[in-house]
């Protein structure tokens, strides 16, 4: 009859029908293997404040890190844009920066060629740093007309939906500090 007992009490029906949980909220719903379960963020090393990189709404959320790796990504309460709530692509978005098929290379075409070839970050953006230089250098104007401009029309910058106005304001910044005046964007729609 003891065998019975303790099979009986290890079924949660049981325990909330005779306990003191009769709603199964509490003890009753509770098994060994529920209390062996650590949550991810109680074992957090630090937990890091983001912005979503979805769309331009810019709901916060909370990155849990432990061991320079995240471990999980949860909606920020402090938020007064989300507060604590994301859609089902910001909650999915810790697969964004952690899923083994993330692509971590860069797609190149040499002008003429035939075939892509993948690239490493830092090579591409040196090669993008190097291309924005000579498009500056080649496009330079001193001078037009008798009139002092310090301007260049080979660089122009068309700036995304998804970019909030300080993204945007950043982004006049800089393209004005290497000489642009072709910048637009669409945070004004």
């Amino acid at each position: 009859m003891l065998g019975v007992k303790t099979w009986l009490d290890s079924w949660p029906v049981y325990r909330q029908l005779t306990g003191s949980d009769p709603l199964g909220r509490g003890k009753a719903a509770r098994s060994k293997g529920t209390e062996s379960v650590v949550s991810r963020t109680a074992t957090a090393d630090r937990v890091v404040k983001s912005v979503c990189p979805y769309c331009a709404v810019g709901c916060g959320q909370k990155v849990y890190v432990q061991d320079e790796k995240i471990t999980q990504i949860e909606g920020d309460p402090d938020s007064p844009i989300s507060r604590g709530r994301l859609c089902p692509k910001g909650s999915a978005s810790k697969q964004l920066v952690t899923s083994p098929t993330r692509v971590t290379t860069v797609k190149y075409r040499r002008p003429f060629g035939t075939d892509w070839e993948d690239l490493d970050l830092d090579t591409a953006m040196e090669m993008i740093a190097d291309r924005v230089l000579e498009a500056r250098r080649k496009g330079w104007q001193q001078v037009d007309g008798g009139k002092r401009v310090n301007r260049t029309m080979g660089i122009a910058s068309l700036g995304g939906a998804t970019l909030d106005n300080e993204e945007n304001y950043l982004m006049k910044k800089l393209y004005s500090a290497m000489g642009a005046v072709q910048i637009e964007n669409q945070a004004r729609i």
